[in-house]
């Protein structure tokens, strides 16, 4: 072959059968590697970037299928083929089903019960992390850790209970739940479509069960017994009032009658200041209305109740004159800029605190606070409030930002969010459930819990059941069943069509389908085989279960690191070459990737639920391995006898 000539060939087993790309046309000449090379460069490049977290998962999948067409890897033609993989498909219809369950009421009535358990907190952990894995079994597991949150934050500040004590074992009880069922989490959607792919015949609803049962109930037990224990105690800053301490913050300005800020509406302030400065009400009159719905202008006399620090509070002086209530100064001798309770509080008791008190009180009653968690697929993650423009386009006014268990002190304007933050936002209580859905974030405070039409709630119920039925009856294949399912849901009503769209996780399906071209790239390259290759050649010496044992860890370390769906897709292929390699059934080895793949304990970053609960419990990166590492040894020393058992070699 001449250098003119000079390609990279992606045919037979040396490549996946792409059209050659002639390298030396644009310069790429040191890119004449073999197949396996470019597949291993393209996945180290991936790898690397998921870890660096500077882009979102979905995006660096993207890019990697796309490096993998442009270098001869990937077919053009199968590029987006796995948009409408068997996976993908599947794992979009449980998320409308895990939505309809939430909106029929099926999960409400689950919580109103978590709720009535007591002080103690063995019994909370036991009820809390019990009903977790009971629902991540029969809906996508980061839904159900999204519908008990708030329902753990309750219980710590209704017992005085810290919320790290229950919010990890909570994140973790979700993961191993999703362990039970085909549907419970993406790994085992995608293990059984592979073996489909290279069998002929799929892992069915509830082939992972006699493994995955007992799995979870043993996690469970040591959760609920020990694990708890190795969590850090990071009393009430999961709460409004100790995280955020709402109420030191809050200052009453008065408009005065030489005041700019008389006849402007709180958005010409707003936009006279160029600040995102809260402000929470307007009391006019001994009459309160909260700074979401007071559209008016400004008059003289008028009191603003705003969330604003030293610096904000000169600002606010110099820019528009507002100052603090006269009377306060005068009869308190406080600083200028203040008219907190706390410094009330300080300046002593008598008149002055009483005619503060009488004037109107610093609180937040019937503000419509709320606080929320990012999430990981969040649309605000590296935007400021003023990028995302959430006052104009959301409705909503951020009054705080706390992370890593603390409140950041910076401006708000210059804050640009990221996952697990804590915002305490304010908004209407129509829409803030839909701003805060289309935001990315998940609601943490407590709320009331109201249970869906009976009718509507047994109809999702027969519906899923007749699903699971066609599903063990081999009637339907899996995503067709739950195709049919999610569908009916939404053609009578149990679910609006509007919803049905918000509930499929748009990024994860990205993911999904960008990833599995880039898996099967392994394989067809012949990357998966030399990786198999080395690691029969290590344990050649050595039982056939210490090589499982070695694709355990190594298929749950990359868990930690990646989103498990992924690690999933790239050590399918290694576990069937393995078993090739030994010539034994390949069953064991797709179990083993299966639940390795769930056991992501080690960080906050390997599973959207170990995610959610960093703002919310406080914790720091390193938190994640003091529980996460012995649960993941007890997950190894059960999970590999029992693969053996029920899935003899």
């Amino acid at each position: 072959m001449s250098a003119e000539d000079m390609s990279v060939e992606s045919s037979g087993a040396e490549g996946s059968g792409a059209e050659s790309l002639n390298l030396e046309a644009l310069g790429l000449e040191w890119l004449a590697l073999s197949p396996s090379t470019l597949v291993f460069i393209v996945l180290g490049l991936t790898l690397v970037a998921f870890i660096w977290g500077r882009f979102r998962y979905d995006l660096v999948a993207l890019a990697a299928l796309l490096g993998s067409v442009m270098l001869g890897l990937v077919p053009a033609e199968n590029a987006f083929m796995g948009f409408g993989h068997p996976a993908v498909i599947t794992v979009a219809a449980v998320l409308v089903l895990s939505r309809g369950f939430e909106r029929s009421g099926v999960v409400d009535i689950i919580s109103n019960q978590v709720l009535k358990v007591g002080e103690n907190l063995l019994l909370q952990l036991l009820v809390l992390v019990g009903t977790v894995v009971l629902l991540s079994g029969i809906m996508n597991n980061v839904g159900a850790l999204a519908l008990l949150l708030p329902v753990a934050m309750r219980l710590a500040r209704e017992h005085n209970t810290s919320p790290s004590l229950l919010l990890m074992p909570l994140a973790f009880g979700s993961l191993l739940g999703g362990l039970t069922t085909l549907i419970g989490t993406p790994p085992n959607i995608i293990i059984s479509s592979y073996r489909r792919d290279v069998t002929g015949e799929a892992f069915s609803m509830f082939s992972f069960s006699p493994v995955g049962i007992a799995v979870a109930l043993v996690g469970l037990v040591f959760i609920v017994l020990v694990g708890w224990r190795l969590t850090p105690k990071r009393s009430g800053q999961a709460s409004t009032d100790e995280m955020f301490d709402t109420a030191n913050y809050l200052v009453e300005l008065k408009v005065g009658e030489e005041s700019k800020a008389k006849g402007l509406t709180l958005q010409q302030l707003r936009d006279e200041l160029d600040e995102t400065i809260p402000v929470l009400a307007v009391v006019r009159d001994d009459n309160r209305r909260a700074g979401y719905n007071f559209h008016g202008a400004l008059e003289e006399g008028d009191i603003l109740l705003l969330e604003a620090g030293p610096d904000e509070l000169q600002m606010l002086e110099d820019k528009v004159g507002l100052s603090a209530i006269a009377e306060l100064e005068e009869e308190a001798d406080v600083p200028e800029h203040t008219a907190s309770g706390e410094e009330v509080e300080k300046a002593g008791t008598g008149e002055a605190k009483d005619a503060v008190q009488d004037r109107q009180p610093v609180d937040t009653e019937g503000l419509q606070l709320i606080e929320a968690v990012v999430r990981n697929d969040s649309m605000m993650i590296n935007r400021s409030v003023r990028q995302l423009r959430l006052n104009h386009q959301f409705g909503l006014h951020l009054v705080a930002v706390a992370r890593d268990g603390g409140r950041l002190k910076q401006r708000l304007r210059d804050i640009r969010f990221k996952n697990g933050d804590v915002l305490l936002l304010q908004g209407s209580e129509n829409e803030m459930s839909d701003s805060l859905a289309s935001l990315g974030c998940l609601p943490l405070a407590s709320r009331e819990l109201h249970l869906g039409q009976p009718r509507k709630l047994a109809m999702s119920i027969a519906i899923f059941a007749l699903a699971i039925i066609a599903m063990l009856f081999d009637l339907l294949p899996a995503a067709v069943a739950m195709s049919t399912a999610a569908l009916i849901s939404l053609l009578i009503g149990v679910l609006p069509l509007r919803e049905g769209y918000q509930a499929i996780d748009g990024p994860v399906i990205v993911l999904l389908a960008a990833m599995i071209p880039v898996g099967e790239a392994l394989e067809t390259s012949g990357g998966a085989d030399l990786i198999a290759d080395a690691l029969l050649r290590f344990g050649s010496d050595w039982p056939v279960v210490v090589t499982m044992v070695g694709l355990f860890l190594l298929s749950m370390l990359l868990s930690n690191v990646v989103n498990n769906a992924a690690a999933a897709l790239l050590m399918a292929p290694i576990a069937v070459s393995l078993a090739n390699g030994f010539d034994v059934s390949l069953d064991p080895f797709l179990m083993v990737v299966a639940v390795s793949a769930s056991c992501a304990f080690l960080t906050p970053i390997g599973h959207q639920s170990n995610t959610l609960v960093l703002g919310p419990g406080g914790y720091r990166f390193g938190d994640y391995w003091k529980l996460g590492l012995p649960l993941s040894l007890v997950v190894l020393a059960v999970a590999i006898p029992l693969i053996l058992l029920v899935w003899p070699l």
